[in-house]
């Protein structure tokens, strides 16, 4: 637990030295008149900037952080042997459950690597090293304070979480990486980068309807028969379940009748969607209403709230509702720098901040448990 607490406040330390509120490289107007900030980690039309010059030496020193420690991570996860075995299985041609992207990276590792020994540390290295790139990417190029996107993004526990399931942290973060052309109307680059992804985990391919249609709900003036829809589809997960879970098993068999078909309701994410829609609401004139990027975050954040509340049904609903809850990390802290009274703006942030770090608690002291094992962390090099 010491390791993941010194990596975390090291990495925010050094993250303290990032400014990405300057100089945004790619910037598009919203249909509000707003511009939808943003940086790529490339130099902008007029060079590269002293700050901009730290930002991605900074940048760079955090992901080498964050990636080795997850690189040389060892028998850390409830789900590492199950990943081995199932590597194991693909060098056999046997068949296995998992996506055909992610066979063919798994087969080309093992004929650099080879199939015996340790051949699988490179494999878990390789989707470490692509995890945590395209979550710091996306912090680094869509938040408007990149501390706070990035203290979100470690006290939720998302990166420690990429140690478990790697398919699916490597996709959430591809997803993340991919609102940036929805935001700027790339629908094309959009699409790609998704199907690119689902060739590793098909779950991703939900994010094409729920990140459009927030993208269209974002740029229109809401009226009434569009409250009367969103009532509508919230209403067919209270009362339409049977219809959603047959669909639900025409993809996913496996999870019928499994220990995950079960209704679980998860009452931290619940509380995390609700604190971020008060938080909206009251912020809402000056940071959302006319921010088509903020309004954007704010409806996949109650169709999060929605998947939480009526759709715990759905085994393992985190898998779909982490794709509309994850950008939080971006909402929240725009959020909190847009409000204009100084006093108000310490408060909210101060408190937002005790939430997460007491959330993160909670959270290294669940990792201990068998069924999530993420502590004791080992690693290949000196156990």
């Amino acid at each position: 637990m010491g390791l993941f607490v010194g990596v975390t406040v090291l990495v925010l330390l050094m993250a303290c030295l990032c400014r990405t509120g300057e100089g945004p490289d790619f910037i598009q107007p919203d249909r509000g008149g707003r511009a939808l900030p943003g940086r790529g980690f490339g130099p902008g039309q007029g060079g590269v900037t002293r700050q901009q010059a730290l930002n991605l030496w900074v940048c760079g020193g955090i992901y080498v952080v964050l990636a080795a420690l997850s690189a040389c991570r060892i028998a850390s996860g409830n789900d590492y042997w199950v990943y081995t075995n199932m590597f194991n299985l693909i060098a056999q041609n046997r068949h296995v459950s998992s996506e055909f992207g992610f066979n063919a990276l798994v087969r080309l590792m093992q004929y650099f690597f080879g199939t015996e020994g340790y051949s699988y540390l490179p494999i878990f290295g390789l989707f470490s090293l692509l995890t945590v790139y395209f979550f710091l990417r996306a912090i680094y190029e869509q938040g408007d304070w990149f501390l706070g996107s990035l203290f979100l993004f470690l006290m939720n526990g998302y990166y420690f979480s990429s140690f478990n399931s790697v398919r699916y942290y490597l996709v959430l973060a591809i997803a993340l990486y991919s609102i940036k052309y929805v935001l700027r109307g790339e629908y094309l680059k959009f699409l790609l980068w998704i199907l690119a992804a689902a060739a590793f985990h098909k779950s991703v391919l939900v994010v094409i309807p729920l990140y459009l249609g927030a993208n269209w709900l974002a740029g229109i003036r809401l009226r009434r028969w569009h409250y009367a829809l969103g009532l509508l589809l919230v209403l067919s997960l209270v009362f339409g379940r049977d219809i959603y879970r047959f669909l639900i098993f025409k993809i996913y068999p496996f999870y019928e009748n499994s220990m995950f078909d079960t209704v679980e309701y998860s009452l931290t994410n619940i509380l995390k969607c609700l604190g971020t829609l008060v938080l909206s609401l009251i912020c809402y004139r000056t940071s959302v209403q006319d921010c088509r990027r903020n309004r954007f975050y704010f409806f996949l954040n109650l169709g999060g709230l929605a998947l939480y509340t009526c759709g715990a049904f759905i085994p393992e609903v985190s898998r779909v509702a982490y794709y509309l809850v994850v950008p939080q990390i971006f909402l929240i802290p725009s959020l909190l720098r847009g409000v204009g009274n100084k006093s108000l703006r310490r408060l909210l942030t101060a408190g937002t901040a005790l939430a997460f770090a007491a959330y993160f608690a909670l959270f290294l002291r669940s990792a201990y448990d068998v069924n999530i094992r993420l502590l004791p962390y080992l690693n290949w090099i000196f156990n």
